[in-house]
């Protein structure tokens, strides 16, 4: 009886591990979209819509090559500093290689992107976590690296 317990409780905790893993199609959509506006901007050189994905709070998270930066302005002053005209900026491009939901209303997606410049390209991955505030989502904590290629 023991076993068929321990097998019941083993089978149960996979099943809901996997569900956990699982997101929604409108979910994922959302997501997306999101996504895509800010690839747009980006590719506008509109850095403040840009930042329009991210929370607007003081506890959002950026870790970057040159450390982590806490806090919505800190992020978007970062981003400012860093790419200061479009001829730094280029044209940005995503690829998404994984989204999951964690939990009803937080997800991870996991990606790369490619900065296409005349000073240089620039590629390298991240990783955002996302959560749902009142119907939106937005990104609570990006780790982005550049990639050596």
């Amino acid at each position: 009886m023991k076993n068929i317990v321990i097998l019941f409780a083993a089978c149960f905790l996979t099943f809901g591990m996997s569900a956990q893993e699982k997101i929604s199609a409108i979910n994922k959509t959302e997501i997306l979209e999101v996504l895509k506006e800010q690839e747009n901007a980006w590719n506008r050189g509109d850095i403040p819509t840009f930042m329009e994905g991210y929370w607007k709070s003081k506890d959002l998270a950026f870790v970057g090559s040159s450390g982590a930066v806490f806090g919505w302005e800190a992020t978007k002053n970062r981003y400012l500093k860093s790419y200061p005209d479009t001829t730094a900026m280029g044209k940005l491009s995503f690829e998404v290689i994984k989204i999951q939901q964690v939990k009803e209303g937080v997800a991870q997606l996991i990606g790369s992107f490619h900065l296409k410049r005349r000073i240089g390209d620039l590629s390298g991955y991240f990783t955002l976590n996302w959560r749902k505030f009142d119907g939106q989502w937005l990104i609570i904590s990006d780790h982005t690296s550049a990639a050596d290629r």
